[in-house]
């Protein structure tokens, strides 16, 4: 497994370098504005609620004889009306938003902290980089808690901004890691 995250690392270092710095400059880019992040992001998820209850209605109706009518019926619908809501009322939706981010980030600080100390062999120096953004997102997700509710309408894009500036540094590192190991193995990686 691990030479295989080796060669997977040394044959797309160059993927990650363009990942890592997109995702960069993302971040930036909603600290420099966190309010219009924050709005951005719920706006977004208004509208994928949207979207989604619509085709789950349109699928519904255009089938025949599905099992749990009734309950995928409600659950198309209020996945639509969440999402008008969520696009109608803004700011009500950036206070339920960000309690659902707060587990987001939750859960990828611990994944990240768990595949940073499973990985440290293959990954090198690195593996330090990806434990701290697990770190900094458990301590995201620690703000977001004692900020509520009155911080909601920017924390969610600074802590947007920082989790996306973190998470894009540590696939930077894991790149230019990558790429010593492209090195390392030869002219035929």
């Amino acid at each position: 497994m691990q030479d295989s995250i080796r060669e997977a690392l040394a044959r797309h270092w160059r993927l990650l370098v363009i990942q890592g710095a997109i995702i960069t400059l993302l971040g930036i880019s909603a600290l420099i504005a966190p309010a219009v992040a924050t709005l951005a992001v719920e706006l977004f998820i208004g509208w994928l609620f949207i979207i989604s209850g619509v085709a789950g209605l349109i699928a519904i109706f255009s089938s025949h004889d599905i099992p749990a009518f009734m309950w995928s019926l409600v659950t198309a619908a209020l996945s639509v009306v969440v999402g008008v809501l969520m696009v109608w009322h803004p700011a009500a939706g950036a206070v339920s938003l960000t309690i659902l981010l707060t587990a987001f980030f939750a859960s990828e600080g611990i994944f990240q902290i768990a595949a940073s100390l499973a990985y440290r062999q293959v990954l090198g120096t690195s593996w330090g980089f990806m434990l701290l953004s697990g770190i900094v997102d458990l301590a995201l997700a620690a703000i977001i808690i004692f900020g509520l509710p009155m911080s909601a309408g920017w924390t969610l894009g600074i802590i947007v901004g920082v989790n996306l500036i973190t998470t894009g540094y540590a696939i930077l590192v894991t790149a230019f890691t990558g790429r010593r190991i492209a090195k390392e193995l030869g002219p035929a990686k």
